[in-house]
């Protein structure tokens, strides 16, 4: 299960009061119906519960809701379909009756009615028994309903699959006591290729209805949509795929947020064992959402998902309690930073970290109650001395108290999700000036840089996107990762030149401010490896820049498994050839350079291991040259995890020294706190920027540096 230790930044939208919503019939949280396998005990309806449609969390300790036996005839019951009535107050679900054990052939749908979501009256439906035309049947899958406003009655639809044809989707209307229907089966929709179709799902949006299917026997296969102005016939397949991955999906369906004109289309990657949330206003063109958007503390299969009122969340968390639900969810406060607020249900605690500059006297947090609870205290509370009690109440009357704290946060030193950070100070206007690889992409996929600016490495001011590889280069149009920067006096006058990565290629670009607007050098600077740098493998990224102080040369660093090394020409644009050569410390070397100078020695830093791994950090080794060789201390690390602090994935910094001080910082990035770990290889692509202060020995060495949550105090610029 996944850790409940959340992060949510969607929650902070919610329009109502989500302490003690109180409208009776104002939908405020989401059901998740679902099942969650193919093995025993698994093909069971079970229920989780969301506060704002992208978080979940499993009711009932992720066991079924009702008793497979008692309405199966099988003995396992799949893909449960769930309505809200909508011309009366009940729920429908309609379900496959199919225990896989037996194999995939069933001939059976399931017809459940509740008045409550508790309490449900079923009815199997035997389609190759009732109906003697469809008699061969070898499977009937997927059954789903909707309400057809022309003929006021409820409608069932499904893949049928009979011998010598494919899957092709069945319309039935239901009788009224919804236990029966009415008359035998009709085609609602075939594919064009005539290939199998097969979990079908309608939503109606501006007077249109929108199918929403798998494809099957095609080395294509996905998820399709066809368009019709009626509900049981004409629909026109829309040409491509809605799904937003390569892996193998089916179950789709679609729900709508409430009170927002975007919809959410989530399918099953059922090979992969995870669910993704793609959204869309229009129903056609959909983005996906990344980890940092989706959470649920349970694995689901083909499943659907409806709106719910406040009371109805309170009615199915008293007869389906969980263990270790967070009741607390978050806060909406404009001074909490809402990406770093840890929930822990266990110990009963919540961290809210809080901007700068804002004041712990006097906040109002605005938590965020969990489905189905009240938060008893509210309004203006005092943090400046510690956690505040706040009192949880239960739908059945218990009261819970949880430890609230509020702390001023200045990691990570910028919102969102930023990696790779290069500082420089400017002088030109006298900044600093942060240069990180927008991240938060899934596989690294960002394709535009920015900057910000900043007067004390506390409050940094976002200077706007310097650089688009779509728009500003034309060899190149993906991967826009690792950047540095420097700036040079070139004919009197200072220049910056920005070098980047971009499609496993190094290109530059140049400006005369350090906020741009930079202008690419037309050709990739670094486009294959060079002859001299003899080890295989490794990619063409990462690069450093480094101006030697006591010599006014620049040199250039770079490489992913190598250590690539080389004087620049003085119109920093090119490389001198002959002093290209291979300075990879040791194993440990992974990628992100960054050298720097102090009292008489170079420093050397890199990164180990993966960024998508927990452990990735910093080690050090000096030389008394900017080309080396490398002297590597017995004792090199310079920052690791922190397990303590929920602090991982520490590595791919850069070093600043403010101007006139002996004061030194690193900045790097890590995972993002705290969902990083339990993201996976996703935290990879889903890193935070932070700052921390660093010091040496007397003898020269770096001090370990422990990476922290409170960050640094702000820096004086001495004139």
């Amino acid at each position: 299960m996944l850790s409940l230790k959340i992060s949510l930044i969607a929650l902070a939208s919610l329009v109502f009061s989500c302490s003690n919503p109180t409208e009776p019939t104002k939908k405020t949280a989401y059901l998740f119906t679902y099942f969650t396998g193919n093995a025993e005990g698994e093909e069971a309806v079970r229920y989780g519960i969301s506060r704002d449609g992208y978080n979940f969390y499993a009711l009932n300790n992720d066991k079924p809701i009702i008793s497979t036996e008692s309405i199966s005839e099988t003995g396992g019951v799949r893909d449960p379909h769930i309505l809200r009535g909508t011309k009366d107050s009940n729920f429908y679900m309609v379900l496959t009756d199919l225990k896989t054990d037996n194999g995939w052939s069933n001939t059976g749908i399931i017809l459940a009615k509740s008045a409550d979501l508790i309490s449900w009256n079923t009815t199997v439906i035997d389609i190759a028994k009732t109906f003697p035309e469809f008699s061969d049947i070898t499977r009937a899958w997927a059954p789903q309903t909707i309400y057809d406003e022309a003929t006021g009655k409820y409608m069932v639809y499904f893949s049928m699959l009979q011998p010598g044809s494919y899957d092709k989707i069945y319309y039935a209307y239901i009788n009224r006591d919804f236990t029966a229907l009415e008359e035998a089966p009709k085609q609602l929709f075939y594919s064009p290729d005539e290939k199998s179709c097969i979990d079908g799902d309608i939503i109606s949006k501006e007077g249109k209805f929108y199918l929403f299917y798998k494809t099957e026997g095609t080395a294509t296969k996905g998820i399709r949509v066809a368009v019709s102005d009626s509900l049981t016939s004409g629909y026109e397949p829309i040409e491509g795929y809605v799904d937003q991955t390569d892996r193998a999906v089916e179950g789709s369906s679609v729900f709508k947020i409430i009170d927002s004109d975007t919809y959410i289309l989530l399918y099953d990657m059922y090979i992969d064992g995870k669910y993704q949330f793609a959204e869309s206003t229009d129903l056609l063109n959909f983005k996906a959402l990344g980890a940092d958007k989706i959470s649920m503390n349970f694995h689901p299969r083909h499943g659907t998902i409806i709106p719910i009122t406040e009371e109805e969340s309170a009615r199915l968390l008293k007869e389906f309690p969980s263990k270790e639900l967070p009741l607390i969810l978050g806060a909406q406060a404009e001074a909490v930073r809402k990406q770093n607020i840890v929930v822990d249900p266990a110990k009963k605690t919540v961290y809210l970290p809080i901007r700068v500059d804002k004041n712990l006297q006097k906040l109002d947090a605005q938590l965020i109650a969990f489905p189905g609870v009240k938060i008893q205290e509210a309004g203006i509370q005092d943090f400046l001395n510690g956690a505040k009690p706040y009192t949880v109440i239960l739908p059945d009357g218990e009261k819970i108290t949880y430890a609230v704290e509020a702390a001023i946060a200045k990691n990570p030193a910028l919102d969102g999700f930023y990696a790779d950070p290069e500082i420089i100070y400017s002088n030109t206007d006298n900044k600093f000036y942060l240069y990180p690889t927008s991240d938060g992409f899934d596989g690294w996929s960002g394709t535009y840089f920015k900057t910000f600016s900043s007067k004390d490495l506390i409050h940094w001011q976002d200077e706007g996107t310097i650089l688009d590889l779509k728009k500003d280069v034309s060899w190149a149009d993906r991967n826009a990762w690792a950047p540095c920067i420097a700036e040079k006096e070139i004919d009197g006058k200072l220049k910056y030149f920005y070098y980047f990565s971009a499609a496993q290629k190094i290109g530059v670009a140049v400006a005369d401010s350090p906020a741009g607007p930079f202008e690419d050098k037309g050709t990739a600077l670094l486009s294959e490896k060079p002859s001299a740098i003899k080890r295989g493998g490794g990619q063409i990224i990462d690069p450093d820049v480094f101006t030697d102080p006591a010599s006014g040369k620049s040199y250039f660093y770079w490489g992913n498994g190598y250590l690539g090394a080389a004087e620049l020409n003085e119109d920093m644009l090119s490389l001198k050839e002959e002093t290209i050569t291979d300075l990879t410390p040791d194993e440990t070397y992974r990628e992100g350079t960054e050298v720097f100078y102090r009292n008489g020695v170079y420093y050397f830093l890199w990164s180990e291991d993966d960024t998508r791994s927990p452990n990735y950090r910093v080690r050090y080794a000096t030389a008394k040259s900017p080309l080396g060789p490398l002297f590597i201390p017995e004792s090199n690390m310079v920052i690791q995890r922190d397990d303590k602090n929920q602090i991982y994935g520490t590595g791919h910094n850069s070093i600043i020294n403010v101007p006139g001080t002996d004061d030194w910082y690193i900045v790097y990035h890590r995972f993002t706190r705290p969902r990083g770990l339990e993201m996976g290889s996703p935290a990879g692509f889903h890193r935070e920027v932070a700052i921390d202060k660093i010091t040496f020995a007397e003898d020269g060495s770096i001090n370990e540096v422990i990476p922290t949550i409170e960050g640094i105090n702000p820096v004086t610029i001495v004139d």
